[in-house]
């Protein structure tokens, strides 16, 4: 048995940066990767998913300019898109292996299982080392839906080897990859169905949030179905045919699935080393990362952190940070996100409703996109921008805004409470007329009481 300094399985955006440190210290690391180096943010994650919104909005937005008296015809090369989305996901990938290459570290292409106390096989190899880091992410959760298992249905682990837009598609799923994914296909051409089993999409955000989107989707022709199971599925001469609890039936050439996602602990033997997961299969860690197992730290989504790219690069940051004798945690970071559908979905902080539920003294304000001037300007009329103060502090806590570029806008609200701003200091900022941030002073000036925040010339 061979032995190392550090021991690495996976290589997601927590796992290739701490392997490559440690590797640039003088330690000897080895990496286990079962799949492509990167993780799901580089392979069928983040960097796919934007570079093939970015042809879908395109496309999308130009339909829309009809209102704006710009009338278009789209033709969409489908197969030049996903070549495209395909390129940059090849060049990423070849830059982290090169990183990891010039650091040192050795990348063993197999998948990796405890068979001891911080004692790991991958392949023919097995190695032990005083320190081991997890970072085996999530994978999609296949419903267990009779007809389906068999079937050449999607997940966004393979809908980035599309080369054929299919005509008729169909989505199981009313979350962020069935949004962003489902109105993608919709604004290149293709008839999409969305199913979805409560009684709105992406049910873990506000209630409004949700009409919005399902505005949205409505509007680029997508048909929504909610409160009804699919009872069964067929496949047959290259369409699916699925049976909804309702009743209904539903035909297209593609069906994605996309229901929620599981971790990828299944195949670890994590009791091998004393490592405990819990029910659904997460990997148990402390404030600080560790796990059940002396010697050994999970990150990322298989630890039931928050599944975002930034969530896993910070659990790295704040793991090297605590490894030198830093007092950080998990948790001492304000949490935002982004939704990339259109309109866009920026989050960061808690929700008034969240607020709330802690005792807080909370309070929100809400600023619709109809008196925003720059939204009026450029035909953007669907969305909102919310912020929630807490009452007694003056302290912005969170914010919800939904609009055409929120996810960067949501920059200045995750800036102002990692600093502990209060609302007066946005409420006395400047900003330029006309743009979408100008609204964000605009917001705080509700607190005032003024009924009509908008810009100078509204």
């Amino acid at each position: 048995m061979e032995t190392a300094d550090v021991i690495v399985i996976g290589s997601g955006q927590g796992g290739i940066p701490l392997a490559a440190d440690f590797a640039n210290e003088g330690r000897k690391v080895v990496l286990f990767e079962r799949d492509a180096l990167g993780g799901s943010c580089i392979n069928y994650g983040c960097t796919p998913s934007k570079a093939f919104l970015a042809a879908a909005h395109a496309a999308g937005r130009a339909r829309q300019g009809k209102k704006l008296g710009i009338h278009t015809e789209v033709k969409i090369d489908f197969p030049a898109v996903m070549e495209r989305v395909r390129g940059i996901r090849s060049s990423f990938n070849q830059g982290i292996r090169k990183r990891l290459e010039t650091a040192g570290v050795k990348v063993i292409c197999a998948e990796a299982s405890f068979v001891g106390e911080r004692t790991v096989k991958g392949g023919d190899v097995t190695l032990q080392a005083p320190l081991v880091i997890i970072n085996t992410g999530t994978s999609s959760l296949i419903p267990d839906i009779p007809g389906l298992a068999g079937t050449p249905y999607l997940t966004n682990r393979n809908f980035f080897d599309l080369n054929t837009l299919p005509a008729r598609l169909l989505v199981i799923g009313g979350g962020y990859i069935g949004l962003e994914l489902g109105q993608g296909l919709a604004r290149l051409g293709s008839q999409t169905n969305l199913i979805v089993r409560g009684d709105r999409v992406l049910d873990r955000e506000e209630a409004d949030v949700s009409k919005v989107l399902a505005e949205a989707l409505k509007q680029d022709g997508i048909k929504l179905h909610f409160g009804v199971n699919v009872n069964h599925v067929a496949h047959e001469s290259n369409v699916f045919r699925l049976t909804l609890s309702s009743g209904e039936q539903l035909q297209g050439e593609a069906l994605l699935v996309v229901i929620g996602r599981k971790p990828n602990t299944s195949r670890l033997n994590a009791a091998a080393s004393k490592i405990e997961l819990d029910d659904r299969g997460f990997i148990k860690i402390d404030e600080q990362f560790h796990t059940t197992c002396s010697g050994v730290y999970a990150i990322g989504d298989a630890a039931k952190q928050p599944a975002f790219t930034h969530v896993s690069w910070e659990d790295y940051r704040r793991l090297k940070a605590i490894l030198c004798g830093e007092n950080r945690t998990r948790s001492d970071r304000v949490l935002g996100y982004a939704i990339y559908t259109e309109p866009q979905v920026g989050r960061v902080g808690m929700t008034l409703e969240q607020a709330q539920k802690q005792g807080i003294n909370a309070r929100a304000v809400t600023l619709p996109m109809s008196q925003i001037a720059r939204a009026i300007e450029w035909g953007h009329d669907l969305g909102f921008y919310r912020m929630v103060i807490d009452s007694d502090t003056d302290k912005i806590l969170g914010a919800t805004l939904v609009g055409y570029e929120t996810a960067e806008l949501v920059h200045v609200f995750l800036s102002l409470i990692e600093a502990g701003a209060t609302w007066q200091l946005l409420e006395r900022s400047v900003h330029i007329h006309p743009s979408y941030g100008e609204a964000l002073p605009s917001l705080a000036r509700l607190l005032l009481g003024d009924n009509m925040p908008g810009c100078p010339n509204m």
